[in-house]
């Protein structure tokens, strides 16, 4: 098992979860056998909220497993929240995401790695894109409106950033602007600060178990006032200036 050790760390799984407690050990278990023997790695599981037994199935499993590790959110603050908490937690200078429901696969995840040490500086984003999604009609349909209103409005270039399955470098995380719903906008930011995109075609499945915590409804119409101000900063975003240091000599 990889060492917990902060000078080893090299990347960092970051799992955002609310009542998932039947999916806590299936999916850790995937996420190990992905990665061990390739990376030096960290799993963390940010608990945001959970009202059933999610806690106590990871304090269990971190027992264990040393490079296991739990944030928890006294009070649910929402998907993006728990990302953003899991970024300034991680140790690895590569931070991955999956969502904790089962539905997203982590034998993408090295796919996704590789894509960000491959690209160098020039890359900021290695974003994974659904195919053979097994959501309900319904949810297809929603999926399908508002990644093509968004794309029509911000010209970001992805078919899916519902995906949670992504891969960047934590300072380009941290240099975005944060607020409520920063995880469905990552594209665009990350352009916007000059970085490419690379994208990796993944193959959904159902969620193991329980059912959505995240909902639609609940976040539309934020949602749209999310959009418009993406749109704002990204109208607003000027080139950095060269800066050069002028030195006096006696």
């Amino acid at each position: 098992m990889p060492s917990s050790d902060a000078t080893e760390v090299v990347v960092s799984i970051v799992v955002p979860v609310r009542n998932e407690a039947g999916n806590v050990a299936p999916l850790i278990a995937e996420i190990a056998a992905a990665l061990d023997g390739r990376w030096a790695y960290e799993i963390i599981y940010v608990n945001d909220g959970s009202t059933d037994a999610t806690g106590e199935r990871l304090a269990a499993l971190m027992k264990a497993r040393a490079n296991l590790r739990q944030i928890r959110h006294a009070t649910s603050s929402g998907q993006s929240a728990a990302v953003r908490s899991g970024v300034r937690a991680a140790r690895g200078t590569i931070v991955a995401t999956l969502d904790g429901d089962g539905q997203n696969n982590p034998a993408f995840l090295p796919d996704l790695i590789a894509a960000i040490e491959n690209g160098g500086d020039r890359v900021g984003l290695a974003a994974g894109q659904r195919v053979g999604r097994k959501d309900t009609g319904f949810k297809k349909l929603q999926s399908r409106t508002a990644n093509g209103v968004r794309n029509a409005i911000l010209r970001d270039g992805t078919r899916d950033t519902g995906c949670g399955l992504k891969a960047f470098r934590r300072e380009v995380f941290l240099m975005m602007p944060y607020f409520d719903g920063l995880h469905r906008f990552l594209p665009a930011l990350v352009r916007r600060e000059g970085f490419d995109i690379v994208y990796v075609d993944v193959i959904d499945r159902p969620r193991h178990s329980g059912v959505s915590n995240y909902g639609f409804f609940d976040r539309l119409w934020i949602g749209i006032m999310d959009l418009a101000g993406v749109w704002w900063l990204i109208r607003r975003k000027k080139p950095t200036p060269v800066a050069t240091e002028v030195m006096t000599h006696d």
